[in-house]
């Protein structure tokens, strides 16, 4: 079993900044692809970031050049860094573990275990 703890989120405006952490209780986590998700009210959840255990990235269309996924194995911590953030992408984001091969990138379909999310809220 792996539990998923994320932490960061808040409340910023346009043109600010947040850092998700998102820790997980496992050793394996160092194998682990991880992705961070987002779902607005009313929408489907869909991928943002996501990060291969051997250190390839996956970037949705809408977050390229502003998010940054990142990975600390020593910590079992991954990061979301948000730069310029937008009104749109006021959401709950989740953090994820596929702990099968290969990496599922931001197909949600293929993470066996997530957290509990936190809010990221972006006023304009």
């Amino acid at each position: 079993q792996v539990q998923l703890v994320e932490s960061g989120g808040g409340s910023v405006q346009a043109g600010g900044s947040l850092r998700l952490s998102c820790v997980a209780t496992r050793a394996t986590y160092s194998s682990a692809c991880m992705g961070w998700f987002r779902q607005a009210p009313g929408k489907e959840r869909e991928g943002v970031a996501a990060t291969a255990s051997g250190g390839i990235t996956y970037y949705a269309d809408s977050v390229k050049g502003r998010f940054t996924i990142s990975r600390d194995n020593a910590k079992n911590t991954v990061y979301l860094q948000m730069n310029i953030l937008k009104p749109e992408d006021t959401a709950m984001y989740y953090c994820a573990a596929d702990l099968t091969y290969p990496c599922s990138a931001l197909n949600q379909y293929g993470y066996n275990y997530w957290g509990q999310g936190t809010q990221v809220t972006v006023s304009s």
